[in-house]
């Protein structure tokens, strides 16, 4: 499994999201499931899956799936296919 599937799977675990739904596009406030509890089992799930500590900017600033590849690159995550 690649490290850009692991991504996809933290948030569709972290967000109750069906094992096939598309995450690639997703955004803080275009789901309703993506609340702040939702956020910090989205962040705490990231952190285990990759074994790092996210700083608490990089946690605020988490608000999209494209923007979490970028805040990982950021922890020496390569999430390319």
């Amino acid at each position: 499994m690649s490290s850009l599937d692991q991504l996809r799977g933290a948030f569709r675990t972290a967000l109750d999201l069906p094992a096939d739904a598309p995450v690639d596009d997703l955004k803080y406030q275009d789901n309703e499931k993506w609340d702040s509890l939702a956020h910090m089992s989205l962040i705490a799930t990231i952190e285990d899956e990759f074994s790092i500590m996210i700083d608490t900017d990089d946690v605020i600033n988490m608000s999209s799936f494209a923007e979490a590849i970028n805040i990982l690159g950021k922890y020496g995550v390569d999430l390319h296919d």
